[in-house]
């Protein structure tokens, strides 16, 4: 610190704490509106520059060696309590924040040591141009790029990455701000370059890192979800074979029915004919596929896999009420209903029950989908935090569902009592 009064030490640090909060804010996702969220930053700033200066003219020696580290806490809690985002993320970006009060901090400071014997002026301008050149890149450059990246980071983020980041941080903070090294000297300055410089590719690289992660694990997902798709496909192609040879043996067939038909005729055994026709009518009625619900994607991915179950001796029992437009993605039902409809053919395959049962019902309610099936299973399922765990390795495609519902702002469900699974999902149509 280069001293100086009362205003000086406030326009320091409306210039230091701007930086700070419009840093952070310029990252955040709000929980409020905006025009809220605004006012709160706004009147936050206000009261916590006042309250600063004042600690800086009532107690000088307290605020020069601890004003800068309790920056990251008080401004911290105000930005995570506003911010919408989970915790870890906001940790970082409070962290990416403090990191960018350093740097202006020591160029200030520094350059106005270096060349201009103190200059408080000087202090101050280098601070405001760095401060204007740090929000400047933030918002036409780095922003975009955080932003687009920001989902990878909250699902690749954890608490070890956020405390290498803030060790990285304060490592760098400690250099530019231990009272013993306050003494200005071109080897002093160098180091706590260095080490801000070093403490800032650290940040980067383990931002990139991150994002680089998460879109190595969403691109892994979504190439799950089209192999998945490609065999639901390849199983309507076998079902659509499988309907045109029945058609074909129909219309070989009909032949002999009409001169089965004219002989009754022929004979005048009407109670003979009418018996064949029941007989005939209740055989076009079983080789008929029935059409489970309205909604092409459910009515295509339900209608492929009760045909799979049922090739397994598992008996299918559905109830779908669905308009035929819903704001879901083709593909997330088949992230959701397939997996669960595997699982659920799994499940009755591992029960070595006799009598093996799916039940499905799905219906819309309001903004709201609810899914529910119900499967025969063995008494073997081991549940981890409330998600079923496979002998072979951690449940079938359930991390499929839960990725897709959590798209939606869903929930789901799982249990198992007396051999029965059941897994009840609902998703936010809002």
């Amino acid at each position: 610190m280069l001293g100086g009064t009362f205003w000086i030490a406030l326009l320091r640090n409306t210039i230091s704490s701007g930086l700070m909060l419009t840093f952070f804010l310029m990252l955040d996702r709000p929980k409020f509106t905006m025009k809220k969220t605004i006012i709160s930053y706004i009147a936050f700033g206000i009261s916590l520059i006042t309250a600063y200066s004042i600690w800086y003219v009532f107690a000088n020696a307290s605020f020069v060696q601890y004003a800068a580290f309790s920056t990251i806490f008080v401004i911290g809690a105000f930005c995570s309590l506003m911010s919408g985002e989970v915790l870890y993320l906001s940790l970082y970006k409070m962290a990416l924040a403090f990191y960018m009060f350093s740097v202006s901090s020591f160029c200030g400071v520094d350059v106005a040591r270096w060349g201009f014997n103190g200059n408080l002026w000087v202090d101050i301008i280098v601070r405001f141009i760095v401060t204007v050149i740090i929000l400047t890149f933030t918002w036409k450059k780095f922003r975009r790029q955080f932003l687009s990246g920001i989902d990878f980071l909250i699902d690749e983020m954890d608490l070890f990455s956020v405390v290498t980041l803030f060790v990285s941080v304060m490592l760098g903070a400690i250099m530019a701000y231990w009272p013993n090294l306050q003494g200005f000297s071109v080897f002093n300055m160098v180091r706590a370059f260095l080490i801000l410089f070093m403490a800032g590719v650290l940040q980067y690289t383990i931002l990139h890192l991150y994002i680089h992660l998460g879109q190595e694990h969403y691109y892994q997902k979504e190439k799950e979800l089209l192999e998945m798709n490609e065999q639901l496909l390849r199983r309507q192609m076998e079902l659509m074979r499988e309907s045109q040879q029945e058609m074909a043996r129909h219309r070989h067939d009909m032949r002999h029915h009409m001169l089965l038909i004219r002989e009754y005729a022929q004979k005048e055994e009407t109670l003979g004919l009418l018996y064949y026709l029941d007989q005939y009518e209740e055989e076009v009625k079983n080789s008929d596929r029935r059409e489970i619900c309205a909604h092409q994607a459910v009515n295509s991915i339900l209608s492929a896999y009760t045909s799979k179950a049922q090739n397994q001796n598992i008996f299918v029992e559905t109830e779908v009420s669905l308009p035929l437009e819903l704001p879901i993605r083709d593909i997330d039902w088949v992230a959701i209903l397939a997996n669960v409809f595997e699982n659920a053919i799994h499940g009755c395959l591992d029960s070595g029950s006799s009598k093996k049962i799916i039940q499905i019902q799905i219906a819309k309610k309001g903004h709201k989908v609810s899914i529910q099936c119900k499967n025969t299973c063995s008494d073997r399922i081991v549940f981890q935090e409330g998600i079923p765990k496979s002998n072979t390795g951690g449940g079938i495609g359930v991390s499929s569902i839960l990725k897709t519902v959590a798209r939606y702002k869903g929930e789901t469900d799982f249990s198992a009592k007396n051999g029965i699974f059941l897994t009840r999902i609902l998703l936010n149509l809002s």
